[in-house]
């Protein structure tokens, strides 16, 4: 009974001694019910999002780095350690049970007839040991290992998620840059012809000798860019090869003509950002700050162990084996922490500085998420309308070189209309192909932004 009152009275005491240094962090998340832009996908997330773009090289590209990419198998292997991390923190919550087994062969001199003496011991022993968890500090340690380890398998999401989508940008780009050095190389034919037309002009003097140079000036310019689209195609290949986790090599691939942009149905809700694995990662790690730090509030109060040990010898294995426990003990005991209360408080208010990081964190993390959302969306939008543009300009630039080309065969025109509508279709056909690029790459950002895309409506 004294010993009861005792530890009441010890406990009521070190309780009022808790941290009180740092104060916990109020929330100031303000989640909006809808985006700036009316456009946005309704449906649920597609785990497979990449394949909405129909080509068969991506699909295999990307199921190939998901399988064999470095970052991916990394996430995975953390996982398998948080894993074995919780085993550990559940182990506290169990008694703990530790077996013996000794044999000594000793030599001795007997006092009364001066020989030696053989002689062999056995003994075998048990011991148990259980540390009553009487304010949850073990739980609560228990349960911050449960969230870390769902955090860690969202950061395994968030890194398939990522891979994915540098798969899908690279092979984009690449498919970019090949489109690019078409158009390139087909301007450059065209030079080359108007080269000959512009040398036959000059030879019959029907020109001077000036718009000769200029078209061979501009020939030379055009193709001086075929090497930098070159090197920047095999860069391309090197990093795509990296992702999906080979060494760096060519990249077989399709037609940048036959990717088309898609279309993005509207009313996006913004409760789609509860998919996102960095969001996911952010909320377990706060749940985890949570329960760390109660557990360290925990450890300042006083903890009771109970042990439980037994042994017994013998002179022979079997009378070892047949015999039960002769000797055995139990008890208990009750450790109050004092001379280190400093150290607990101080590891109170560690925690308690981690868990407002972490609410910090998550705040941060949910807010970027709409930042990029809103951004993609608008991104989509403005992009597109800019390919509508320039794909009308491209058409009046194909028509405007046509008639320049015309009025200077009849000699109605100089060469400079000529350069100069060639100029300005090779510029619109190269922008035209880098929008195009943009607005694909903007979608792609768009679904890693979700957390994933969207598959038919529900």
């Amino acid at each position: 009974m004294k010993l009861h009152s005792a530890l009441v009275a010890l406990t009521v005491t070190l309780t009022g001694c808790q941290s009180a240094q740092i104060e916990p962090a109020q929330p100031t998340l303000h989640i909006p019910a809808a985006w700036r832009s009316d456009t946005g996908p309704l449906s649920k997330a597609d785990r497979v999002w990449w394949r909405q773009f129909h080509d068969n090289q991506l699909n295999q590209f990307v199921d190939q780095a998901l399988r064999y990419n470095s970052d991916v198998l990394i996430a995975r292997e953390r996982v398998n350690e948080y894993q074995a991390r919780v085993y550990a923190a559940d182990s506290a919550l169990f008694p703990e049970l530790d077996a013996g087994f000794s044999a000594t062969r000793a030599r001795s001199q007997s006092a009364a007839t001066g020989l030696p003496v053989h002689s062999t011991l056995y003994k075998g022993n048990l011991t148990a040991s259980y540390t009553v968890d009487l304010w949850g500090a073990n739980r609560s340690a228990a349960r911050a290992a449960d969230a870390s380890l769902d955090a860690q398998k969202a950061a395994a999401a968030a890194a398939d998620l990522t891979v994915a989508t540098n798969v899908a940008t690279g092979y984009l780009t690449l498919l970019s840059l090949d489109e690019q050095l078409r158009v390139t190389c087909a301007t450059l034919k065209a030079r080359e012809d108007a080269l000959q037309l512009a040398r036959h002009q000059y030879e019959t003097g029907y020109t001077s000798r000036l718009e000769l140079m200029q078209s061979d000036s501009e020939l030379r310019a055009t193709r001086a860019q075929v090497p930098v689209l070159a090197h920047q195609i095999n860069q391309q290949e090197n990093a795509l090869s990296l992702l999906l986790g080979r060494n760096p090599g060519a990249i077989a691939r399709s037609a940048f003509a036959g990717l088309t942009p898609l279309a993005v149905p509207s009313q996006l809700p913004s409760t789609l950002l509860n998919r996102r694995p960095d969001i996911v990662q952010a909320q377990h790690q706060l749940v985890a700050a949570d329960a760390t730090l109660a557990s360290s509030q925990a450890k300042l109060l006083p903890s009771i162990n109970l042990t439980a040990s037994g042994s017994v010898q013998d002179d022979t294995l079997p009378g070892l084996l047949d015999n039960p426990l002769r000797l055995w003990s139990l008890g208990g005991s009750i450790l109050a922490p004092l001379l280190n209360r400093q150290a607990l408080n101080a590891q109170v208010d560690v925690s308690m500085s981690q868990r407002n990081q972490a609410l910090y964190t998550y705040e941060k993390t949910v807010r970027s998420a709409f930042k990029e959302v809103n951004d993609s969306l608008d991104a989509i939008t403005r992009l597109g309308e800019q390919l509508h543009e320039l794909t009308g300009q491209e058409q009046v630039a194909q028509e405007t070189l046509r008639i320049a080309q015309n009025r200077y065969r009849n000699g109605y025109s100089s060469y400079l209309e000529v350069l100069d509508a060639q100029r300005t279709l090779f510029s619109t056909q190269l922008n035209a192909v880098q929008v195009k690029n943009n607005l694909l790459l903007a979608q792609v950002d768009l679904y890693r932004a979700l957390g994933g895309g969207w598959s038919g409506l529900n």
